[in-house]
């Protein structure tokens, strides 16, 4: 403690003395010692420390003002654009498994070597210390947080990001509270050097994350999908769900709001559901589900967006890109900055630039090839924007409210061309858990693999982040609901099929109409089709839809094309879900008996019926 003392800076011992936490203490003096900072400085809830780290990030060049005020750019290094999940695993004891699909090492191989790693890594700069709140405050939905990091970029993007709680760990003492370590280690040229020496390492144990050689946000702003996975194992030890889900309300008739929670892989359409016009946003990335006087009630874990800038322009979304080019705290990484301030990011709906400016490679031009000869582009792919969900137009009026909102239906979204129909309901809450979320694929475009059509497993869009066996998290979801009133509805859509041709059967904007037909679906507003594989919307219903809400009309070819049920191909997707499972330790029999179910369901259809099978075919037999 009298290191701490003599290290911290203006008057932060004060601050560590007034929370009168030994545990938390610990911890601290812990990192102080390995670490060896220069100086620390310990950030509460006050608006003067949250402009000292924006000040200090514009200072130590991790973050360059833009023209518009509040605005600033940050690049990681060229080689450190994304979450690396080669090297982000779990620190499990001899013993211990979780699947061959969840990364892991020895604990105390990977505990001694992140130690190597952290040792004197903060020798020249200074150790700046957060606290946080993950989900609203003083609800029984929080969890409290310590970041602990030597970029102020990190805390910054944080306090953007999360709710600030320096004054909850005053109050409440927590001696059991989530642990960020992370270092940028050695800078050179404002980046991390030994990116081959990147490591995220995951310790459930100890409620530990590390992240140690890396910028990237994904792999250091350890209160976004790295404390995911610490939720997830306390999730599921207490009885509740922590999910890669967005949150929304979506109006109904006479004003009737209606939330949804939605699992979507990247590149799914989650954000553009999440952002539809005329609905509001509760959050875009993370809930946490609890079961409360016998419903499904959920917060957003976040208060803001981390979100990827890609193709985000005036026209395609107009809320986000009236946060992003607005006067406001924002930071922007990764994109190209002319030389008049002016941030440029790839598919802004601007002609490209014709003049050089600073970009992730560097000096970028036109012209500018790798080492290889290819051609770089002037921003990244993966370049991002960090806002206030407050800021947005559509901001949620219940987004900071303790006691969350009420669920009414779950929607999981894949990518999908040629199997599943825009949208379908389930029969029940297990038969759309198995069917929809363990079953969730994401079909990768050819620009992503070089081969079009090949499909990645993701169950729940949350596969890379558990930190539990799938067979017990797939439990989780069906017991879930056992003292549920009345559960939430769960759909499945799919905005990308495609006709023979590989043309798109649907345009962007028909999203809006599946969205509304579910929300009147969980107030018993319209009929659904029964299927084999669940229920659909009728023509008619859909013809309204499309008349009220987008103004167009809606063919009946269209609708035969969209939701004909494909057998043959619902037969294969089955098969293949059952033998991914069936490699799988502990999986609930359950699974396989509903998967058996839909396919006995299909190949009665195919015996009658034939492969595509039109919904009033189905629509004769019976109605719901």
């Amino acid at each position: 403690m009298d290191i701490i003392e003599r290290k911290c800076i203006q008057d932060g011992y004060r601050k560590l003395e007034a929370l009168a936490n030994p545990s938390l203490l610990e911890v601290i003096a812990q990192y102080v010692s390995l670490c060896s900072p220069k100086s620390i400085y310990i950030c509460s809830d006050s608006a003067e420390d949250s402009r000292y780290i924006r000040q200090r990030a514009l200072e130590v060049g991790e973050e360059k003002a833009l023209a518009t005020p509040g605005h600033t750019v940050h690049y990681d290094g060229y080689f450190d654009q994304a979450r690396d999940k080669e090297v982000t695993k779990y620190l499990l004891s001899q013993g211990e498994y979780f699947s061959k699909h969840i990364n892991s090492t020895d604990r105390e191989k990977g505990i001694q070597e992140l130690r190597e790693y952290l040792k004197d890594s903060m020798v020249e700069k200074e150790m700046i210390v957060g606290f946080f709140c993950l989900g609203p405050l003083d609800s029984e939905f929080s969890l409290l947080a310590l970041q602990i990091t030597d970029s102020y970029y990190v805390l910054h993007s944080e306090k953007i990001l999360y709710r600030s709680a320096y004054e909850l760990f005053k109050r409440k003492q927590p001696r059991r509270f989530f642990r960020f370590i992370h270092s940028a280690g050695e800078i050179v040229d404002g980046v991390s050097k030994n990116v081959d020496k990147r490591r995220i390492y995951i310790d459930l144990k100890e409620h530990t994350v590390y992240s140690v050689n890396t910028q990237y946000a994904g792999n250091t702003v350890g209160l976004k999908k790295l404390a995911l996975r610490l939720a997830i194992k306390k999730a599921s030890c207490e009885g509740w769900l922590a999910e890669h889900m967005f949150l929304m309300g979506v109006i109904g008739n006479n004003e009737r709001k209606t939330y949804f929670v939605g699992a979507f892989p990247s590149g799914c359409g989650k954000t553009s559901t999440a952002m539809l016009k005329d609905e509001t946003i509760v959050g875009d990335d993370i809930a946490y589900l609890r079961v409360r006087d016998g419903k499904v009630c959920a917060v957003n874990v976040e208060k803001g967006i981390f979100g990827i800038i890609q193709d985000v322009s005036k026209e395609s979304d107009p809320l986000i890109w009236e946060a992003v080019t607005s006067p406001g705290e924002v930071i922007i990484t990764n994109v190209l900055v002319t030389k008049e301030g002016i941030p440029r990011w790839l598919g802004d709906g601007r002609p490209p630039p014709l003049e050089g400016g600073t970009s992730f490679s560097g000096y970028w031009s036109p012209g500018k090839r790798d080492l290889v000869g290819k051609d770089i582009p002037y921003a990244h792919k993966n370049a991002r924007y960090t806002v206030e969900i407050a800021s947005l137009d559509n901001c949620d009026s219940h987004l900071n409210n303790p006691g969350g909102v009420e669920v009414g239906g779950v929607i999981y979204g894949g990518r999908d061309s040629d199997t599943w129909p825009p949208v379908c309901e389930s029969f029940n809450w297990s038969h759309g858990v198995i069917t929809f979320g363990a079953a969730l694929e994401s079909e990768l475009t050819s620009a992503t693999l070089g081969q079009e059509g090949q499909r990645k497993f993701n169950p729940f869009s949350n596969l890379d982040f558990l930190s539990i066996p799938i067979g017990e998290y797939i439990d989780m979801h069906l017991q879930f609901v056992n003292n549920v009133t009345i559960a939430p509805k769960i759909f499945a859509v799919n905005y990308f099929l495609k006709d023979e041709q590989g043309e798109f059967l649907n345009t962007k904007g028909d999203k809006h109409i599946w969205l509304k037909w579910m929300e009147q679906r969980v107030h018993g507003e319209r009929a659904g089709i029964k299927t084999a594989i669940g229920y659909i919307p009728l023509y008619e219903d859909l013809k309204v839809l499309f008349k009220q809400i987008l103004g167009k009309e809606y063919l009946h070819a269209e609708y035969l094309a969209q939701f004909s049920i494909r057998v043959e191909k619902n037969l294969a997707k089955i098969e293949k879900i059952k033998g991914i499972y069936q490699d799988l330790s502990k999986i609930p029999p359950l699974l396989f008996d509903i998967l058996e179910a839909q396919k006995k369901r299909l190949e009665e259809t195919r015996e009658q019926f034939g492969d595509i099978v039109p919904p009033e075919t189905f629509q004769k037999l019976w109605k719901r």
